[in-house]
């Protein structure tokens, strides 16, 4: 029967994905933060309806990743905690490997 319910979660998830991307996004509006400047690489994000997100770079305004209101929610409360506090690696800003 778990397999069952797993299947049908999957499906919901695929097709909640489907018509995220299947979306007209050409009016939303984009915000990036604060003190950043219009010529400046940075993070833009637009909200779309039923809480989902949308998220782009400011370099490559065509490439959109687009979230649910749950995964943009775990990402913000995994920022936050510090999930995504990487260490550098050697030889990309880190300290070198001796």
């Amino acid at each position: 029967m778990a397999e069952a319910e797993d299947k049908d979660v999957k499906a919901r998830k695929e097709r909640e994905k489907d018509e995220l991307y299947a979306l007209d996004i050409s009016g939303v509006e984009w915000q990036s933060a604060p003190g950043t400047e219009e010529h400046e690489e940075r993070v833009e994000i637009a909200y779309l309806p039923g809480g989902a997100v949308a998220m782009r770079s400011s370099l490559d305004p065509d490439t959109v990743l687009r979230y649910t209101e749950g995964e943009w929610r775990a990402f913000v409360l995994g920022a936050r905690d510090g999930e995504f506090d990487l260490e550098p690696a050697p030889g990309n800003g880190g300290p070198s490997a001796e």
